[in-house]
C-alpha cells in the first residue's frame, strides 16, 4: 500500500511546500476583513459594509476546513520534537475547534443578513471580537510553529533524521 503514497521531499512532505500557510493566510486575511467592515458598518452606518463583511466571512468558511485538511496532513507529518509539541498540540486543538466556531457564527451572520436590519446585535459584535481573539492566538501559535520550532524547515527535518529528539 505504502508503495503507491509519493516519497517525501526534503520538507518532509509529499509536495513542494507547505500548503497550509498559504490557505490559512487567506483565512486569516478574509476574517479579519470581515471583523473590520462589521465594525465601521456599525459605527459609521455604511450598511453596503456589511455585504462585504458576509462574503468575506462565507469564503473564509469555506477556506478554513481546506486549511485544516492540510494543516492535519502537515502536522502529522511533522515528526515534532520535544520542545514543539505542547503548540502543536494547541494549534492543533484549536485549528480543529475554529472551523465549528466560524461555523456557528456565519450562520448567524446569514440569518442576520436575511433579516436585512440597518444594525448588528450588540452580541454579534461580541461575537466578532471573540473571533478574531481567537484566530489572533491561533495565528500566534503557527507562527511559533514555522519560525520558532522550524517544523519543515530543511535544517529542522534534517535535523530529527539525523537523531534530535
Amino acid at each position: 500500500m505504502f508503495n503507491y503514497l509519493p516519497p517525501l521531499n526534503e520538507h518532509n512532505l509529499p509536495y513542494p511546500d507547505p500548503i497550509h500557510p498559504i490557505v490559512i493566510h487567506f483565512v486569516i486575511a478574509m476574517v479579519y476583513f470581515a471583523v473590520l467592515c462589521d465594525f465601521i458598518a456599525y459605527f459609521r452606518k455604511k450598511e453596503r459594509l456589511y455585504e462585504v463583511s458576509w462574503w468575506n466571512l462565507a469564503f473564509a468558511n469555506v477556506s478554513i476546513f481546506i486549511a485544516v485538511i492540510f494543516g492535519s496532513i502537515e502536522a502529522g507529518l511533522a515528526e515534532p520534537y520535544a520542545a514543539s509539541v505542547s503548540t502543536l498540540n494547541a494549534h492543533t486543538i484549536l485549528g480543529w475547534t475554529l472551523p465549528a466556531i466560524l461555523s456557528v457564527i456565519t450562520g448567524w451572520r446569514y440569518v442576520l443578513r436575511l433579516q436585512n436590519k440597518p444594525k448588528l446585535p450588540v452580541a454579534y459584535m461580541g461575537a466578532n471580537v471573540v473571533l478574531f481573539a481567537l484566530v489572533t492566538v491561533q495565528a500566534y501559535l503557527g507562527t511559533l510553529l514555522a519560525w520558532v520550532y522550524g517544523l519543515h524547515t530543511v535544517p529542522v527535518v534534517d535535523a530529527i533524521k539525523g537523531g534530535l529528539s
